[in-house]
């Protein structure tokens, strides 16, 4: 497959505006963590949860759910649909609480909210969990996903397209 000028231009378009935001708002930033992760807390909560979901979804996300409802029909497509009542819940509910709370992260909340030997074990555990075993299925998935795009795209083969993946991202 050949790519025309203006196929480069929507690609380079596509991938340069968020590059070009991501730069502007990296620098903005500064060095603080607030600020960094939570925008110096001057976001309004609706927009911050916006933004939590929206890291949920990328390139991933329709080849994921096009593959569910090639296998099981639209009987899969449930799962998503299912999604959307609990991203409308961060969104419109979990965001304006977390902002109250005043706090960064999900561990902050637990400790916020429990104490003792079950709340260091939940600590702990969720951890582990979600920091080995689940992230790395998830960065596996999403590389996955990079491969094959830029294979249809690009024509390169997959493992060429998972190192070019691995070096853009560090």
């Amino acid at each position: 497959m050949q790519l025309s000028a203006l196929d480069w231009f929507a690609f380079a378009a596509v991938v340069g505006s968020p590059l070009a935001i991501g730069v502007y708002f990296y620098r903005r930033a500064g060095r603080n963590l607030q600020q960094f992760f939570l925008s110096g807390r001057d976001l309004p909560w609706w927009l911050s949860g916006t933004s939590m979901v929206a890291t949920t979804f990328a390139a991933d996300t329709p080849l994921a759910v096009t593959g569910i409802v090639a296998i099981s029909g639209i009987a899969g497509n449930w799962i998503w649909w299912n999604a959307a009542l609990g991203t409308m819940l961060t969104v419109f509910f979990f965001a304006r609480l977390w902002r109250r709370a005043g706090i960064t992260t999900d561990v902050e909340f637990a400790e916020l909210r429990y104490a003792g030997r079950p709340a260091a074990f939940l600590r702990g555990f969720r951890a582990l969990y979600l920091g080995l075993p689940l992230n790395c299925l998830i960065i596996g998935w999403v590389n996955l996903a990079l491969a094959k795009v830029l294979a249809v795209t690009l024509g390169w083969e997959r493992l060429t397209a998972v190192f070019v993946g691995l070096a853009a991202t560090g």
